[in-house]
């Protein structure tokens, strides 16, 4: 008997590897059939509408054509197109408009980081040194408590005599 639950187990073990290989080389066979189409090379193109939305085709208005974008370049150079003449992404903006927007949006983010560097240096130099009302604070603490030290409470402090419960004339106090 135990003969034959060893032999059981082992073929359902087999027949679970089996099944999981064949399943594996199922979806690698399946994955390598799929193919793309080539893209579609960006001379075909023959509007701006149609050029430019595509990132690596540039229009040009001056030759009315759409080439690739010279991607060894990060502008177009010259010889290709004109930049006030050139669209990329968009046929509304030029490459002169691109830039002085990125350059624009780019500035700010710059100024706002070292704006919130200079108040967060200058919060905690703040944080630091106590402002006047603690001070202040502080001093009265330290009346009372030498006025307590010297027996009396109401003597050498600031504090009206009245407010510190003390009987008797103002003038002895001050």
């Amino acid at each position: 008997m135990s003969l034959s639950k060893k032999e059981g187990h082992n073929t359902l073990t087999r027949s679970v590897v089996l099944g999981a290989f064949v399943l594996f080389v199922s979806f690698v066979s399946r994955g390598e059939c799929q193919t793309t189409p080539p893209p579609t090379p960006c001379s075909s193109y023959k509007s701006c509408d149609q050029c430019a939305p595509n990132t690596k085709c540039l229009w040009c208005f001056t030759t009315n054509n759409c080439t690739d974008y010279p991607v060894s370049w990060l502008l177009p150079p010259p010889s290709l197109c004109q930049l006030s003449q050139a669209r990329w992404g968009v046929c509304w903006l030029n490459f002169e408009g691109l830039i002085i927007a990125l350059a624009v949006v780019g500035g700010a983010v710059l100024v706002s980081i070292v704006v919130c560097c200079c108040c967060c240096c200058c919060c905690k130099k703040r944080r630091l040194r106590p402002d006047r009302d603690e001070e202040r604070l502080v001093q009265r603490r330290e009346e009372i408590n030498s006025g307590l030290r010297n027996g009396n409470p109401c003597q050498g402090s600031v504090l009206s005599p009245v407010m510190l419960g003390c009987s008797g004339s103002s003038e002895n106090y001050m």
